[in-house]
């Protein structure tokens, strides 16, 4: 079984077949996503300190934070996608 890695920045990366969403940051239900999901410590962040750019669901119910912006990597997915 071949897993097929999305490269979310800085030497991070997520299996592509269980990313549900790729969203702006910035709206209020977003944030609110965010610290729900860290209250709960399902919050992965891959920011390796930088700015929040992007937030990935997945289908692990896990939130994955990401200092790329969220059109960058829903290019890349796109890409994977095209590719298979």
């Amino acid at each position: 079984m071949e897993q097929t890695l999305l490269n979310i920045g800085f030497g991070s990366s997520v299996v592509a077949e269980r990313v549900v969403a790729i969203v702006s940051p910035n709206s209020a239900p977003m944030k609110r996503l965010k610290d729900d999901a860290k209250e709960e410590k399902r919050l992965v962040d891959a920011t390796h300190g930088r700015k929040t750019r992007a937030i990935i669901v997945m289908d692990s119910n896990h939130v994955v934070l990401s200092a790329i912006q969220s059109e960058t990597i829903s290019q890349r997915y796109a890409t994977l996608k095209e590719s298979k």
